[in-house]
């Protein structure tokens, strides 16, 4: 597991094996989506390292699209008990708040669109909300790209850029 913490050994360990590296990558990321406690972060910013820019986004793209649609679904199959499996009673009357709001639905697109959000968390609770699942679909398919690139360009070159600016 100490692994998937450290995004070079992640890397070197996918890097010289393009198609089974590639499944495993893939699976890594729906994984890492319906499972919190692996952090999303490292494996987003090991595609584009491991795979390079485009391969390495559509890998990710996919992998948290399908990841995003299976949490969404169990949260609506399994409800509150699903969720409450992941995040605290606190954490979760937080988000419960914002379901009530008619801006909700804008609120979780721009979620989905930040590279610093929480966005596993926001997908369980959309899942019960009264969001159609094609409108969730619509809003990850448009939006994930946004939040992938986003964090990983940032995260690979934003240590040099600030470094440039002082």
């Amino acid at each position: 597991m100490d692994i998937l913490n450290d995004p070079d050994a992640l890397t070197r360990a996918l890097k010289g094996h393009l198609i089974l590296g590639s499944f495993a990558f893939l699976l890594l990321q729906i994984i890492q989506v319906v499972i919190l406690i692996i952090p999303g972060g490292v494996t987003t910013v090991v595609g584009f390292m491991a795979f390079g820019p485009i391969l390495g986004f559509i890998l990710n793209y996919v992998g948290i699209v399908i990841g995003s649609i299976i949490l969404f679904l169990l949260t609506r199959r399994y409800g509150k008990p699903f969720i409450m499996l992941f995040i605290d009673e606190q954490t979760y009357a937080k988000y419960e708040e914002k379901l009530a709001s008619s801006t909700y639905e804008t609120v979780f697109a721009l979620n989905m669109a930040s590279p610093i959000s929480p966005a596993d968390i926001l997908v369980m609770i959309t899942g019960l909300s009264k969001m159609s699942f094609k409108r969730f679909l619509y809003i990850i398919l448009l939006c994930k790209p946004i939040s992938i690139v986003a964090f990983s360009y940032f995260w690979i070159y934003g240590g040099q850029f600030i470094r440039s600016l002082l």
